[in-house]
């Protein structure tokens, strides 16, 4: 602990931690995205701004004794009660707060009984909603759904077809240029996730043979001149300018809605999230073991199974998901655990 982190009283200084953490902790030790770091600031100035409203202590006055137990639980009555944020929200905020106390406590030990204190605020019970994934007929409608006589229909069938498959999430998906892709045998893509984590998704054979079209068509330099272009993109002034996730996000809206009208009933708001969350489906409800689907997808908050991960190959990904057919998969069959679902409705 040096001197500069206290304040002119010996005490831990808050504002040199909390620049600490936003500012050092975040981004260069646990690679936090810019989205990320946004979040955690935004949930301190909530807090600050709770302080000054609700406790009439100033940001210049502000130290770590304004964080005690008592004055977050009055926080989160305050988020809940006064402002009516979703519990989702205040939830948020409040894993924000704790993770801040947490570093500060690993920075100074005189911080460990606040951070500890600080552990057992509970925020309030989010309630459940079910979980929202197409079916194996809104999903085939949904990939036939484009005019493919026309270039951007091709192009749009190719965007579906690649969100589906390999179960990305717009933002990865949008960011994938040409150098991106390896076709050859076990053929995957990389993308770069959360927290600019790159990882390597497989590519099903029939992805690989639509691929192979649209790149003669779209990048006709592949595969002898591997190309830093985006994989979609649109030609503007004559330069190729890589799709927007709001873009994509409009091409599903609208071939979501031309299947419902020979689908009444699919949902309303068809999301790139939904089509990710219906490939989770899928793998699942074929027995794809769950920590083979976390990796797929990117997502590792999975501590119970972590040990796992560092035997699930490409081989093995590759291996467990061939097996399975894109769409038929979606076939009904009987869910497996409540903890898996819980586990898949979780996904980001």
């Amino acid at each position: 602990m040096t001197k500069k982190k206290r304040d002119k009283f010996g005490q831990p200084d808050f504002w040199v931690f909390a620049r600490s953490f936003l500012h050092v902790e975040l981004p260069f030790v646990r690679k936090a995205s810019e989205k990320t770091i946004e979040a955690y600031r935004i949930a301190l100035e909530s807090y600050l701004v709770f302080l000054d409203k609700q406790k009439n202590i100033r940001y210049e006055r502000v130290t770590f004794d304004s964080f005690d137990n008592a004055c977050i639980k009055e926080f989160v009555r305050w988020m809940n009660e006064e402002k009516g944020y979703a519990p989702t929200t205040v939830n948020l905020r409040l894993a924000a707060l704790k993770s801040f106390l947490s570093f500060a406590a690993q920075e100074d030990i005189a911080l460990v009984a606040l951070s500890n204190a600080a552990k057992t605020v509970k925020g309030p019970k989010v309630p459940k909603q079910p979980i929202k994934y197409l079916s194996l007929e809104e999903t085939s409608l949904l990939l036939a759904a484009p005019d493919c006589s026309s270039a951007s229909g091709r192009r749009n069938q190719m965007i579906l077809i690649m969100l589906y498959d390999t179960g990305a999430r717009v933002s990865e998906l949008v960011g994938i240029s040409v150098s991106d892709l390896h076709l050859e045998s076990p053929a995957f893509v990389s993308v770069l996730g959360k927290g600019n984590k790159p990882r390597n998704v497989p590519l099903m054979k029939k992805t690989v043979e639509h691929l192979s079209r649209y790149l003669k068509e779209f990048h006709p330099g592949f595969p002898g001149q591997r190309s830093s272009d985006p994989l979609f993109y649109s030609n503007r002034k004559g330069s190729r300018e890589g799709l927007s996730t709001d873009t994509v996000a409009s091409v599903l809206a609208k071939y979501a809605s031309k299947v419902q009208l020979v689908c009444p009933d699919m949902q309303d708001n068809v999301t790139c999230h939904t089509i990710r969350k219906t490939r989770a489906m899928s793998l699942h409800r074929e027995g794809i073991p769950l920590p083979i689907i976390m990796r797929f997808l990117g997502h590792e908050n999975m501590s119970t199974t972590s040990t796992f991960y560092a035997f699930a190959t490409m081989d093995m990904v590759v291996e467990a998901i061939e097996s399975t057919s894109s769409l038929e998969s979606l076939e009904p069959k009987i869910w497996k655990s409540k903890a898996a679902r819980n586990v898949i409705y979780s996904l980001k």
